[in-house]
């Protein structure tokens, strides 16, 4: 593979990036070559061992799928699930190319998949493309997510999930769920969720809000528990 001969720039010398592959000449490839473009580049040959290295310092997350016990996929999927590294965009460096395994490793929240053998330059191209795409999205209004261990609910885009899988809740039961995960730890009475969810209605009765919550522990799973009733107080989200 021939070593790109590019300039570095200034704004890429601060992107810092991580290469997890269990081929340990290609990750130094790939480590030299993107360093030429000016980034900074840190290798790991597993998933344990990326796991082990403090994963938010990094803007970009390239990944090998076929990796000893814990593959590209699942390491994905766990860095999703966690607050503080779901935004890191990610890219799927595979020798796995049906379209099954495509289709999986976006639904996991990919940016990118490139199937092996490839070209650094194509690897170099495709890394500028989704450090450009994420830049536009940083400049955007930043999507609120609201998220308790795997319980996540995305106010921008109205989406609810737990352990990664798209729940489906009504309006008030999301405005519900909501409320509860904003004041975690606080008790909210029935007249303090009527006002805040069902606001200029009149008819509502507090039956209503019990139902409603009935519903939301069910669909929620495991996390239906953490919706406590305080006896005559009213409902809380407990940590």
């Amino acid at each position: 593979m021939a070593m790109i001969d590019m300039n570095a720039n200034d704004k890429t010398a601060k992107i810092r990036i991580l290469v997890v592959d269990d081929e340990e000449d290609l990750c130094e490839i790939l480590k030299f070559n993107l360093e030429t473009e000016g980034y900074a580049v840190d290798t790991a040959n597993s998933a344990e061992e990326a796991l082990g290295l403090d994963l938010e310092v990094y803007q970009l997350l390239l990944f090998d799928v076929m990796m000893g016990e814990i593959s590209g996929f699942k390491l994905a999927s766990r860095l999703k699930k966690n607050e503080k590294t779901a935004d890191i965009p990610i890219i799927f460096l595979t020798a796995k190319d049906t379209e099954n395994d495509m289709l999986t490793g976006f639904n996991l929240g990919a940016d990118d998949y490139i199937s092996k053998p490839f070209s650094i330059r194509q690897v170099a191209a495709r890394v500028k493309a989704v450090l450009r795409r994420t830049a536009n999205k940083e400049e955007a209004p930043e999507k609120e997510l609201l998220v308790y261990e795997t319980l996540s609910l995305d106010t921008t885009r109205i989406k609810a999930a737990v352990d990664a899988q798209e729940i489906a809740l009504t309006k008030k039961e999301f405005q519900i769920l909501q409320l509860l995960l904003e004041n975690k730890g606080k008790v909210l009475s029935r007249e303090e969720i009527l006002a805040r969810i069902w606001k200029d209605e009149v008819y509502v009765l507090d039956r209503t809000i019990d139902v409603n919550i009935t519903r939301l522990r069910k669909k929620i799973g495991a996390y239906g528990k953490n919706i406590v009733t305080r006896l005559g107080f009213g409902y809380c989200f407990e940590v």
